[in-house]
């Protein structure tokens, strides 16, 4: 496999360094055909850069930038720096050629307005969204748009259906993946106008559609891609990972609540630790901003160095894929359809 090469904000996130270099370090252990350009200032990252073993100081380099897109500051603001900020200059290699992608665990706002100013969207697509997997019975589903999206019409609905199956085949490895729209019921009057006339739209697109589903459909393994504006998704989104905590927070309580819960709770480790494995956010950390002409991921902000790795392993895995080409191709194929 040819060597990826991969741009990071090292000093995103509500924890900067004290995560992303962790985090980088974790990735280029587990991945020799990664090279990293951490961007962020000199004096942050020399003494980080010093203390690498030579193996993986040599897919190594830092790019210096002193200025950081604060976590409160406006998409305005950011584009007022444009290239001039790390996360703006990480960004800026993807679209020079320098990298295949881009990773950050910065501000969200900024990070999208940065990325369509300076990449653009692919010929097709009107809005950029934001793509991640959640987990599910079986596996895993794909759920867009995220957030980047609060107001949205049905054609939107369908160029993220068709970001969405792309993503599937790639990401999960899933040959026709199931396309649902995500609706407040399964009767064809509910919904709100851009969700009916989405409906139509995605049927003659040659996806495989399956029609309207509810909010629970996304962990039921029923769907492999859940199609939503903005808005909706980024409720789905944090709430799922509101009662992932809460789930394994009770589980831990019970396991030091008196000798009966330790007993309950040894018994059951092994199950338990495979259902904290899959239900831990930082195992499916790393948000795609599709639609793009390169390729931008989004780590959580409050997350740790498995977690940071983990978004860094999504860049690699779409830069070897080549994903905005992929999606061109099927928007291509699927606007045929529609068409004809």
């Amino acid at each position: 496999m040819a060597t990826l090469h991969i741009a990071v904000d090292a000093m995103g996130g509500d924890h900067g360094t004290d995560v992303t270099l962790p985090g980088a370090r974790l990735a280029l252990e587990r991945n020799p055909d990664l090279t990293l350009t951490l961007v962020g200032p000199e004096e942050s990252l020399g003494p980080w850069m010093d203390a690498l073993p030579d193996l993986l100081a040599d897919r190594t380099r830092v790019c210096p930038e002193r200025q950081v897109v604060g976590m409160a500051d406006r998409p305005s603001q950011a584009l007022r720096m444009r290239s001039g900020s790390t996360m703006g200059r990480a960004v800026a290699m993807v679209h020079s050629g320098e990298a295949v992608a881009a990773v950050s665990a910065g501000n969200t706002g900024a990070l999208m307005a940065l990325s369509r100013y300076q990449l653009k969207t692919l010929p097709g697509i009107d809005r950029p969204a934001i793509c991640s997997a959640l987990p599910s019975v079986d596996g895993w589903t794909y759920v867009l748009d995220l957030g980047a999206n609060v107001a949205v019409q049905a054609e939107n609905l369908l160029q993220f259906g068709v970001m969405g199956s792309a993503v599937a085949k790639i990401a999960g490895g899933i040959d026709n993946p199931r396309i649902g729209l995500l609706n407040v019921g399964i009767e064809a009057i509910k919904g709100t106008d851009s969700v009916r006339q989405a409906a139509p739209m995605l049927e003659d697109s040659g996806l495989n559609y399956i029609g309207f589903v509810e909010g629970d459909d996304i962990f039921q393994g029923q769907v492999d891609v859940v199609v939503c504006d903005g808005f909706v998704g980024n409720v789905a989104l944090k709430a799922s990972e509101g009662l992932s905590r809460l789930l394994m927070g009770s589980l831990r309580h019970m396991a030091h609540s008196g000798l009966g819960g330790r007993m309950a709770a040894t018994a059951a480790m092994p199950a338990l630790r495979q259902m904290g494995r899959k239900f831990d956010p930082r195992h499916y950390n790393g948000a795609s901003l599709v639609g793009l002409t390169g390729i931008v991921i989004k780590s959580h902000g409050s997350t740790d160095d498995i977690g940071f790795a983990n978004a860094i392993d999504t860049a690699a895995l779409e830069g070897q894929a080549g994903l905005p080409g992929r999606i061109g191709d099927l928007l291509g194929d699927v606007m045929s359809s529609v068409l004809n």
